[in-house]
């Protein structure tokens, strides 16, 4: 973050707008939304622009948005309840129709395509989609938010206390006393920067092949054989979520039967995970409706968690996904 850039007026909307998808992967980062995170990122630059005359050179200009987005995110949080997926909430239940429940006190974390993050540098799309996991991000969200800056500044960014501290305007050794802090806190949720998500290897190509077929002919004996004993689902926004495959079917052929011939479409990834849109048989007969973002999670070579994202009217456009499948 040493590098210096003096902005001027002719070049400064090209030299800022550079810098969208890091602060865009920042933002996200520290709102759990990717609709609020855009939010910010627009907030940032006007900041930005409007304040060119007090930019100097003298830092990065990296290290001068970044600041900017932090206080945008910081005045975006204030006073609002941290974003959450249902594990958050309780235990699993259940199940049953009685168990599922929305809770309109909830704001739930919503998923963001991974094109809206990937850098050229493959090094930088590793770290990417190691550090926007679900898990990750819903851990994130637990933290205060200054404690969340500091985390992802210095152990997702890799940035100096130093650097950090200069942007927070506070010591470094209130920046380290936030980070123990935060770390203790991550600790608790089994959350980890260090944590390296799967490639996606020709083996999980062929895993997500054969969940797909599964799914498609709603196969029992096809799904039991490649997703996990342990595999956990949840469907925001109803806070039920379930844990153990025998649960999960027990859902899917009874409370959840309606998904018998729904259709996969390909979104690419989610999260850093591979996505689906989701679409039921319509109730008019022809065609199918859209009914969730499926986010799949695999682990040693099975399907270890599904997140039903069931707003579908926010999501599939986001993900570039048509609004039905007719025929």
């Amino acid at each position: 973050m040493s590098d210096t850039t003096v902005l001027t007026i002719p070049s400064a909307e090209a030299q800022l707008d550079d810098h969208r998808r890091p602060l865009l992967a920042y933002c996200y980062r520290m709102l759990g939304s990717p609709f609020e995170a855009e939010d910010a990122v627009q907030e940032t630059m006007l900041r930005a622009w409007r304040a060119l005359d007090s930019f100097d050179g003298r830092s990065a200009l990296a290290t001068w948005l970044h600041r900017i987005a932090t206080n945008v995110c910081l005045d975006m949080l204030r006073g609002r309840q941290r974003r959450a997926l249902p594990m958050d909430l309780g235990p699993a239940q259940e199940p049953i129709v009685s168990n599922l429940h929305t809770r309109s006190e909830v704001t739930w974390i919503e998923p963001i395509p991974g094109n809206a993050l990937a850098e050229l540098d493959p090094a930088d799309v590793a770290v990417e989609r190691d550090t926007v996991k679900l898990a990750f991000i819903a851990a994130l969200q637990q933290l205060p938010p200054r404690q969340r800056a500091a985390l992802i500044l210095c152990e997702v960014l890799r940035w100096q206390a130093t650097e950090v501290a200069e942007l927070l305007e506070t010591s470094v050794a209130s920046v380290n006393s936030a980070l123990q802090r935060a770390r203790t806190t991550l600790a608790t949720t089994g959350a980890s920067a260090d944590s390296v998500a799967p490639t996606v290897d020709e083996n999980q190509e062929e895993l997500l092949r054969r969940y797909v077929d599964a799914f498609q002919r709603y196969d029992l004996t096809a799904l039991t054989a490649v997703i996990r004993e342990d595999a956990v689902q949840s469907m925001p926004p109803y806070d039920l979520w379930l844990s153990g495959r025998d649960d999960v079917f027990a859902w899917w052929f009874g409370p959840g039967i309606g998904c018998q011939g729904s259709r996969l479409l390909p979104a690419a990834t989610a999260n850093g995970s591979p996505a689906f849109g989701q679409y039921k048989p319509s109730e008019s007969g022809s065609g199918h409706e859209p009914w969730a973002l499926q986010v799949v999670e695999i682990e040693n070579g099975a399907v270890k968690e599904i997140t039903f994202f069931l707003d579908t009217q926010r999501l599939f456009p986001l993900f570039g996904l048509p609004p039905r499948l007719d025929g």
